[in-house]
């Protein structure tokens, strides 16, 4: 998870937290995202979150999958543990750290390809075991890495580069963590992070898993086959030595929403998207309530963001399965493996 190193130099005004750290300390390499992408709006927020947490970072384990989405854990904490996994296998390698080690926090960064297609039945059972996770998932719609065909999530009516309009139904990763007894669910917006940051937080206090589903724009694929600017149009009439893309200076698209009441995005492209917080009267802990709510509002062509379904009751992995209160990682090898003995006496339990 290697990226261009950040230079040392710090304004010595910077405000620190608890531990003495700044924000600065929470940051990883330089970005190598195309300019103005919603991903780096969001790793911002995960620096802000953990900041204002007080959060060691020497106690945090950061776990992504492929995709632009996880190379975000290369931009973050710098001095946490850190693995990116096979491509939709990022929630077993999750599962297994905090199997051997409870005392971490885990923030597994995942996108709308890695997560919704080849990795769903990870996510799944991941959300069934109620891993102790923050679960980051960074939802643009499109496979930016393999220029930019439909996801999983993409909307029907949504058209590609090639200016093909999608005609199947999208996976909602709300409603699907909702259905399958997700213990906190959540949905932001790369460019509120007025809203963004505090659901964060939340995620991370949760005790369980937390799915953070966060719309964030892609800023490469807004081109279309019409355009004799687009990228297709000038490979098509030029000799190529070498295929190379420009992908031109984009700012950041930023909006702040208000409890209860609408909001218009205008995307880059000229399209629009409509998100409407959830109001102050919202009841976060009914279920069935939260799921006809969305389903509400996506008839009316609106995504809800906010807090959208928790429940702190629910046990965790490790209160499922039983296990001991000290972190496997420190329990000596003696007691993890007691020996053949053991082993044959617990088979014969099975005979």
């Amino acid at each position: 998870m290697t990226s261009i190193p950040k230079p040392s130099v710090r304004h010595p005004g910077l405000p620190r937290n608890a531990l003495g750290l700044t924000t600065r300390d929470y940051e990883g390499g330089m970005s190598t995202l195309c300019a103005g992408c919603g991903h780096d709006s969001i790793t911002a927020a995960i620096i802000q979150a953990v900041w204002e947490l007080d959060l060691p970072p020497h106690r945090a384990a950061k776990l992504s999958g492929i995709g632009c989405s996880s190379k975000t854990t290369a931009y973050f904490m710098r001095q946490s543990h850190g693995f990116n996994a096979v491509h939709g296998r990022m929630p077993a390698v999750a599962s297994g750290v905090h199997a051997a080690n409870r005392e971490l926090v885990c923030i597994g960064v995942s996108g709308d390809g890695d997560s919704l297609s080849i990795g769903l039945g990870q996510l799944c059972h991941a959300i069934r075991r109620n891993i102790n996770l923050l679960y980051v998932l960074e939802n643009n719609g499109v496979y930016g890495l393999t220029k930019g065909q439909f996801s999983a999530s993409a909307d029907v009516g949504s058209k590609s580069k090639r200016g093909e309009p999608n005609v199947q139904p999208p996976i909602d990763p709300v409603l699907l963590a909702i259905t399958l007894g997700a213990t906190f669910v959540a949905r932001g917006f790369s460019g509120d992070k007025k809203q963004l940051v505090p659901i964060l937080k939340a995620g991370l206090a949760h005790r369980g898993f937390a799915l953070v589903d966060v719309i964030s724009p892609c800023v490469t694929f807004n081109d279309h086959e019409a355009s004799t600017k687009s990228y297709r149009f000038t490979r098509g009439h030029r000799h190529e030595l070498a295929p190379v893309d420009f992908i031109p200076l984009t700012h950041e698209i930023a909006a702040a929403t208000v409890p209860g009441d609408p909001v218009s995005v205008t995307m880059h492209d000229g399209s629009v998207v409509r998100f409407r917080s959830v109001g102050e009267d919202y009841d976060p802990t009914d279920r069935d309530a939260a799921y006809a709510h969305i389903r509400r509002l996506q008839a009316q062509g609106e995504v809800v963001t906010g807090l959208l379904y928790i429940d702190e009751r629910a046990p965790d992995m490790h209160g499922v399965n039983g296990t001991i209160e000290e972190p496997l990682t420190r329990v000596p090898y003696a007691s993890l493996c007691p020996g053949n003995a053991a082993l044959q006496k617990l088979q014969e339990e099975y005979r």
